[in-house]
Order: structure tokens, then C-alpha cells, then sequence
């Protein structure tokens, strides 16, 4: 199943060290559109959960950087289990496996011109914040150079 886990860059660091992401289980979400839904639209809104879930944890990590982190892993299904029902196209489900680095697909991050947006939504969600902000789709062979200050 594709999922959409929120992170940190400082997660995101120590998961490139170990190699896998710890702490199973781990919240995520996925796109789940239905017989009449669109899938590509289901996935958006499921990134953008996942982004909203990263606020939390940017307001419980106040040394990160204040940047949205969603991680996009396929995982098995045997691993994953749906937390609740979907709400527009979206399906909160829990990953109760670590995740290996080999099963990422993508990485999507906030510019660093948003920080102070993001900094402003972590410390108020319903603020909206960061909702005119963009993710922005990092491949997973350059997620090292994202967390070494690069990008």
C-alpha cells in the first residue's frame, strides 16, 4: 500500500543514518478514492494530511527545521491498518513495521522560503498558515543532499 507518513528533516536524517524509520506504529495516510473517486486527487489530499500531521511534530520538536516533511513508502499491506474510515478520499491507517529506506518512493518537503509560514502553522494548526505553500517532490537519491542543507 502507498502511504504518506509526516516526518521532520531531523527524522528524515536518522532514518538515512539507520537506514529504516523506527517507532513502529507509525501514523500515515493513504488515498483511498472509491468506485467514483480519483485517485490522483485522493493522493494529493492524503500528502497534505500527512503535512498537517507534520505540523504536530514540527510543535513537539522545536530544534527542526520548520519545514513540512511527508515520506511516500509502498509498503506491504500486512503492515498496514486503517486507523478509521476515509473522509474524502483519505484513510488514516497505522504502519506497524519499521519502514526501510528501500521502500521510500519519494520525499515532499516545504521550500525554505516557507519556514516562517510553517513555523507560524506549527505553532497554530487552524491558523492556515502554510496552506498557500507547495510541497515540493524530492527523489530518494537526493534526500541526502535535502538534509545536509543543500536544497
Amino acid at each position: 500500500m502507498y502511504v504518506f507518513l509526516p516526518s521532520t528533516i531531523p527524522a528524515l536524517a536518522a532514518l538515512l543514518e539507520e537506514g529504516r524509520l523506527e517507532g513502529a506504529p507509525l501514523t500515515a495516510f493513504a488515498a483511498d478514492p472509491g468506485p467514483d473517486g480519483d485517485a490522483e486527487e485522493a493522493e494529493y489530499e492524503a500528502m497534505y494530511a500527512a503535512a498537517e500531521e507534520s505540523l504536530a511534530l514540527l510543535a513537539a520538536d522545536t530544534g527542526a527545521p520548520r519545514r513540512r516533511v511527508v515520506l511516500a513508502a509502498d509498503m506491504p499491506d500486512a503492515v498496514v491498518e486503517r486507523e478509521r474510515g476515509a473522509t474524502g478520499g483519505v484513510v488514516r491507517v497505522r504502519v506497524t513495521a519499521a519502514v526501510p529506506y528501500k521502500k521510500l518512493a519519494s520525499a515532499h518537503v516545504d521550500d525554505a522560503a516557507a519556514e516562517a509560514d510553517v513555523a507560524a502553522a506549527a505553532a497554530d494548526p487552524g491558523s492556515g498558515a502554510a496552506d498557500d505553500h507547495e510541497l515540493m517532490w524530492f527523489a530518494v537519491q537526493e534526500l541526502r543532499h535535502l538534509v545536509g542543507g543543500d536544497a
